[in-house]
């Protein structure tokens, strides 16, 4: 796909969205082991039932890190000037992720253009689970 050129970057333009794989175990050790976050609902299926969920859940900070990768598969990761999310929504096993992102706003800062996109984490059903908000540098 050819995507436009920074400076040819209007309103409402769409980045690709990104398809991840389905999250599954593995995923989920594999994304404790790497931050660090180790807690039990996340790895633990007798924890999780004791939570009252039906089974582990994806980490929320792992749907930011993809997210975070839509962002860098557009633009490079130091022309990121600002990424803020709230969670809406838990990210079971067998959900299959898709973020996308869409400007909304072409502003100026001390001589940068810059673009404001809303960006959100979806599942193969459209349900919502991250939505939120980044700025980049169109340089």
């Amino acid at each position: 796909m050819n995507l436009p050129q920074l400076h040819d970057v209007q309103i409402g333009f769409e980045l690709p969205p990104l398809v991840l794989p389905a999250i599954n175990r593995t995923t989920l050790a594999l994304y404790a082991g790497a931050s660090g976050d180790h807690n039990q609902v996340h790895i633990d299926l007798d924890f999780a039932r004791k939570a009252r969920q039906p089974d582990v859940f994806a980490h929320g900070m792992l749907s930011v890190a993809y997210l975070g990768r839509l962002l860098t598969a557009w633009i490079p990761q130091q022309q990121i000037r600002s990424l803020a999310v709230r969670f809406t929504g838990i990210t079971q096993l067998g959900h299959i992720p898709t973020c996308h992102g869409k400007v909304i706003e072409l502003f100026e800062v001390d001589g940068e253009r810059r673009a404001r996109l809303a960006i959100r984490c979806v599942n193969q059903y459209g349900d919502e689970k991250l939505l939120g908000e980044a700025t980049v540098a169109l340089t």
